[in-house]
């Protein structure tokens, strides 16, 4: 059967001074348990977790698995420059109940081939009976994986699929080529979830989803039944969210705001949205959540 998946990855919540703000993550949980979505990734990308350390790590992915384990999946990143601190990441999550994850290749140095399946031989050793997806993302690692790469490590235990972001759908097409039928693949652009099940993926990756995840729904079951008008009209909604919000962390959490959800900003260097673009995102999420 042909799977629309939409996997929520969420924002983490910081206070105005960059302080973690558990209650407000919480919050953004709680509301994305109510979303219909299929799964949540968890401080991933959209979750700024290069500025997350151990103990706030450890904080929030206890609070995901409390607040969202009963609605839906639970994937938890824990890609890590090495293999020691990613499987150091990966044995405190499987500690507080975590049974899926994903990790990011190696970033920031460029690694071998050789040297990447070995960081993911660890990886999955530390998973033990659990499900690891290789977090494919080279714009921003340094570190691109080739259909033969893929094809290595999806030859590992406990691999089960890859989350890949800002690759074409040609790309998409070609790890979907060179992988086993079973593997699992999910691209990470927001928009794409029907041209990606085209190609062979399972679903998307969405950050945005984690705002207002009506259209995505709508998307996903117009998707299942075949109904083309259908997926036409919900394309357009969810074309209309991404141009506005998209992949930005600062909007979704003014978005959060809008919607009464929490008062959350972004640790991480990152932009906020001027006069214009607040008025914007209330307008979307007005029309979408």
């Amino acid at each position: 059967m042909t799977r629309y998946d939409i996997l929520t990855a969420i924002p983490t919540a910081f206070a105005q001074d960059g302080s973690l703000d558990l209650e407000g993550s919480r919050a953004i949980f709680r509301y994305v348990a109510g979303s219909g979505n299929e799964g949540a990734f968890v401080l991933g990308t959209t979750g700024e977790f290069p500025a997350v350390d151990v103990e706030e790590f450890g904080a929030l992915v206890e609070a995901a698995i409390d607040e969202l384990a009963d609605r839906m999946r639970v994937i938890v990143h824990v890609g890590r420059p090495s293999a020691y601190e990613a499987v150091r990441l990966t044995r405190i999550a499987r500690d507080l109940g975590a049974r899926e994850f994903a990790a990011l290749t190696p970033y920031y140095l460029r690694s071998s081939d050789d040297a990447v399946l070995e960081y993911f031989r660890r990886v999955s050793d530390a998973v033990g009976d659990g499900r690891l997806y290789v977090y494919i993302y080279p714009a921003r690692s340094g570190n691109p994986v080739t259909p033969a790469l893929l094809t290595r490590l999806a030859e590992l235990p406990n691999i089960v699929g890859a989350k890949v972001s800002e690759l074409s759908l040609d790309e998409l097409a070609a790890y979907r080529a060179a992988v086993p039928a079973g593997f699992e693949l999910y691209t990470g652009a927001d928009r794409d979830l029907i041209a990606a099940v085209e190609v062979g993926a399972q679903g998307v990756v969405s950050g945005v989803s984690s705002v207002t995840p009506k259209p995505f729904r709508a998307l996903a079951d117009a998707g299942r039944a075949g109904d083309a008008e259908a997926v036409a009209a919900a394309q357009v909604a969810v074309d209309e969210v991404v141009a506005w919000i998209g992949g930005d962390m600062a909007r979704m959490k003014e978005a959060y705001r809008v919607l009464g959800v929490t008062d959350a900003h972004c640790r991480m260097a990152l932009d906020e949205p001027d006069a214009d673009a607040r008025a914007r995102v209330a307008e979307v999420v007005a029309a979408h959540a």
